[in-house]
């Protein structure tokens, strides 16, 4: 199977990062949050996601983005009162994050071009976590996913 994600957890920032590689369509982006809430991967102490798309790009057709905020709804538990980041650096890829974000309910997501301001926005309102200076992020609890759907 081909490797389509990996996760990584700062400890210290709370921040769980997600990072996609090659094509990714609506089953590959579900069925790793599915396999992420079923294994464990989101630690309670969780205060914020950054979803890195600079390695993927985005097979979902455009009438279809509603599913990725779908998603996020029916598993408010998991997502709900979080801020999810998008990073992409792809104009075209640009055009998903934005849609969903026209969407969101009960969590907030933005898109952003670097993991830096991703990380800024994500701790602004970030509760009960310690700030660290953005160019010492350290990930550690490291996991690698493939899709299901390959």
């Amino acid at each position: 199977m081909e490797q389509k994600f990996t996760y990584h957890f700062d400890v210290e920032t709370g921040i769980l990062y997600k990072t996609y590689y090659g094509a990714i369509t609506i089953d590959d982006i579900n069925s790793s949050w599915e396999y992420a809430i079923r294994e464990g991967i989101i630690p309670p102490e969780t205060c914020g996601f950054v979803l890195d798309y600079r390695e993927a790009h985005f097979d979902i057709p455009l009438g279809r983005h509603h599913e990725i905020a779908d998603f996020y709804k029916n598993h408010i538990d998991v997502f709900g009162g979080f801020k999810i980041a998008i990073i992409t650096d792809n104009s075209k890829d640009i055009v998903i994050p934005v849609l969903v974000e026209m969407l969101d309910e009960g969590y907030v997501s933005r898109p952003f071009t670097t993991v830096e301001a991703a990380v800024e926005w994500i701790m602004i309102d970030a509760p009960n976590i310690k700030k660290k200076d953005n160019n010492e992020l350290t990930k550690t609890n490291d996991l690698i996913g493939e899709s299901a759907s390959e």
